[in-house]
């Protein structure tokens, strides 16, 4: 039961991406509600709605991409 350590580089940088995504994921969301309320019924709303939508597509991403993370983590460590 060795490490297999190109799997295991390949997770930690997967991990660097994925501790970015986690900080980029809810400022961007915060960012986009902020906007909602500063641009409320003048013709740039539809950019806070913009915002609203790549925030929710981005933490859907973040959540897929962990769970991709881990699964590359767990097999390096503990392959069989």
């Amino acid at each position: 039961m060795s490490t297999d350590v190109n799997l295991l580089g390949k997770g930690l940088k997967y991990l660097g991406i994925l501790v970015f995504l986690f900080i980029a994921s809810p400022i961007t969301l915060t960012m986009g509600f902020k906007a909602l309320k500063k641009f409320e019924n003048t013709p740039k709303e539809y950019l806070s709605y913009i915002i609203l939508t790549v925030a929710t597509i981005l933490i859907l991403f973040t959540i897929y991409f962990a769970f991709k993370t881990f699964k590359i983590l767990l097999k390096a460590l503990f392959n069989n």
